[in-house]
């Protein structure tokens, strides 16, 4: 038996080109390693399709069903199922998961930026958040980011706790803002009791994550207890936020 270093560069096996590959692997390989946008239309479908049938590559099934719509997905999206089953080797169920990606196209193209809540006083926030934490039974933060105009991009719940108190970890926040590229954030928690009136505990949650906002160059816009009944708004009471 040979020692594994007496094989010699010949012997030894060399990563695998992409033209070697099944069929099936190569947009997945060639999206790796050159880009998502480096795959043609076809090369695209057969991502997301991933296997095709019996004497029938998913790669040479795309090539056809995009070469039948001239290679535009505009064409492709106004067949219907039966005509889409006329390519040879494309089944019921990937049919429908070629009506699946149309489908998202269209929504997609459907949804505007606008469309998204614009926060103009605490009272909007309270709309937003009232039906999601105002009638639990236990504490929940929640922290709603926004965009540069006020508009939300995200919500999250970032802390759970039982009827009195919940633990809040402002590191959890900024991750989630980071990332949605927040320009600020609006924190929202609940009194299960009913009381509006924050503590002390409440005063600094606040105070302390006003300061790790100003470091992380983040503003913190308000921060909301919210019950069945009301809202208590720190922007609007209190000479912490202002």
């Amino acid at each position: 038996m040979k020692d594994y270093n007496e094989y010699s560069g010949e012997e030894r096996q060399h990563p695998m080109k992409v033209s070697e590959l099944a069929p099936d692997d190569r947009p997945r390989e060639r999206g790796l390693k050159f880009g998502i946008g480096s795959l043609t239309n076809a090369e695209l479908l057969a991502l997301i399709l991933r296997t095709g049938s019996q004497g029938h590559p998913i790669t040479e099934l795309c090539k056809e069903i995009m070469a039948q719509n001239g290679n535009l997905f505009l064409n492709l999206e106004r067949r219907s199922r039966q005509e889409i089953m006329l390519c040879d080797g494309i089944g019921e169920m990937k049919a429908q998961q070629v009506e699946a990606i149309m489908e998202i196209v269209r929504r997609y193209n459907q949804e505007n930026l606008s469309d998204r809540v614009k926060v103009t006083s605490a009272d909007t926030v309270y709309d937003i958040m009232k039906p999601k934490i105002g009638n639990l039974a236990h504490e929940e933060i929640w922290a709603i980011l926004l965009n540069r105009a006020n508009r939300v991009i995200w919500k999250e719940r970032v802390s759970e706790g039982g009827a009195a108190a919940t633990v809040f970890d402002a590191k959890k926040v900024f991750r989630i803002a980071l990332i949605n590229r927040a320009e600020g954030i609006i924190l929202c928690h609940n009194h299960p009791s009913g009381n509006l009136r924050p503590s002390p505990q409440d005063d600094n949650l606040t105070r302390n994550f006003r300061e790790a906002c100003r470091t992380m160059d983040i503003n913190l816009l308000d921060h909301l207890i919210i019950t069945t009944g009301g809202y208590y708004s720190y922007k609007n009471e209190s000479s912490l936020l202002n």
